[in-house]
């Protein structure tokens, strides 16, 4: 996309109020927005003309969102995002699978939509800072975020990453003992260091879910988000010859 054009977005949603409040959001940034209640509407729009932005509800009345992302990338590789009233991260982690850049968990603010398009249309990915708890899901790793952090060498990348990966459980049980006790200097200094780690490996997911927890140490949703994203992050290292 120019960076100086308004953005084409293709915006497929069945439910009438939702339709209307993300067209309304989306337009604000400004975008062009052409709306779809089905698969085969949507089909129909993105075979008369190219998109900048594909933004999908992941259950439409004939269909899966992400069997629609598959078929429309059989054309192009445009960018997507996937909103969802779920909120199982089974689901939200199918989603991310599927190919969408994040994952929106509806409900959410026009300004959380509109943050994410933009990183979405600019291909970056998604700072700890602008994903709030329960607003979406962020893949596990950001390969390119890596990478950048190491100027491209992928064997010092992996390196770190083991590194970060053989500590990681005790960082996190130094986490949760600190919130166990509600020792609040001793986990803010956790965090801390874990950001920064996060950052330079790559662990998108954690990352985000450091960053809310640091913010509010006495949510304890929070708190399981956190040891979750743990969980997600170590059983899903990319393999080093990826």
């Amino acid at each position: 996309m120019n960076q100086t054009s308004i953005p084409r977005i293709l915006l497929v949603e069945d439910e009438p109020v939702s339709r209307a409040f993300l067209i309304a959001a989306a337009a604000g940034l400004p975008a062009t927005v052409d709306e779809a209640a089905s698969i085969a509407e949507a089909r129909t729009l993105a075979l008369a003309g190219e998109y900048d932005l594909l933004l999908i509800d992941a259950n439409l009345p004939d269909g899966r969102g992400m069997d629609l992302l598959h078929e429309l990338r059989r054309h192009a590789s445009t960018p997507a995002l996937a909103h969802t009233a779920a909120n199982h991260r089974t689901e939200l982690d199918a989603l991310i699978d599927a190919g969408f850049a994040e994952v929106l968990v509806k409900p959410l603010s026009a300004v959380q939509l509109r943050h994410a398009i933009m990183r979405a249309l600019q291909g970056t990915p998604a700072p700890a800072a602008t994903m709030p708890a329960g607003c979406g899901k962020l893949p596990v790793w950001d390969e390119a975020a890596a990478l950048a952090a190491v100027n491209g060498l992928r064997p010092q990348m992996m390196q770190l990453r083991a590194l970060f990966l053989a500590e990681l459980p005790a960082q996190c049980d130094a986490v949760v003992s600190a919130a166990a006790v509600r020792d609040v200097a001793t986990l803010h200094a956790s965090l801390h260091r874990l950001q920064g780690s996060c950052g330079f490996v790559g662990a998108a997911r954690l990352s985000a879910a450091v960053h809310a927890l640091r913010d509010a140490p006495a949510v304890a949703k929070l708190l399981q988000d956190f040891a979750r994203a743990v969980g997600d992050t170590l059983v899903s290292a990319p393999d080093a010859s990826g």
